[in-house]
């Protein structure tokens, strides 16, 4: 058995092998956004078509343009910001105060629900133990 699948024959070499995603520059993106919006009715899916986009790009790109993610992006990538060891110090216990109040949360809601289970099996319990002493038979002593 051949395992070629196209006969034999050498691959295409204008096809490539694996497809690779697509990435759009913020300033594409927001060139397009622009666009898109001067467009009359009718003419927006023209211009999807020549760039090989569907709606769904432009519906994605209005959405981080309204929320400031395209002008982020636009900003020159570099070296961050060197932060004081007291800046670093606050970070860090700012994030252990967060991580002991979610902790200290969750402990007071286990033992409200103790509170809660130790109250309704104390009145069962009770209760269980009333009906037991009605419909237990007496006894009566025969001497």
């Amino acid at each position: 058995m051949s395992t070629k699948t196209n006969g034999g024959k050498s691959p295409n070499p204008e096809v490539s092998e694996r497809a690779t995603r697509r990435r759009f520059s913020a300033e594409y993106k927001l060139g397009i956004l622009e666009e898109a919006d001067r467009c009359a009715l009718g003419e927006q899916g023209a211009l999807l078509r020549r760039e090989g986009l569907y709606s769904s790009h432009l519906v994605k790109w209005r959405e981080q343009r309204s929320k400031g993610a395209l002008a982020a992006l636009s900003k020159k990538r570099g070296r961050k910001v060197e932060r004081t060891p007291e800046q670093v110090e606050m970070e860090r216990l700012r994030r252990e105060n967060e991580r002991l109040t979610r902790r200290l949360a969750q402990v007071e809601k286990i033992v409200e629900v103790q509170k809660n289970s130790r109250r309704w099996s104390s009145r069962f319990t009770r209760r269980a133990n009333d009906c037991d002493r009605r419909s237990a038979p007496r006894r009566r002593d025969s001497a």
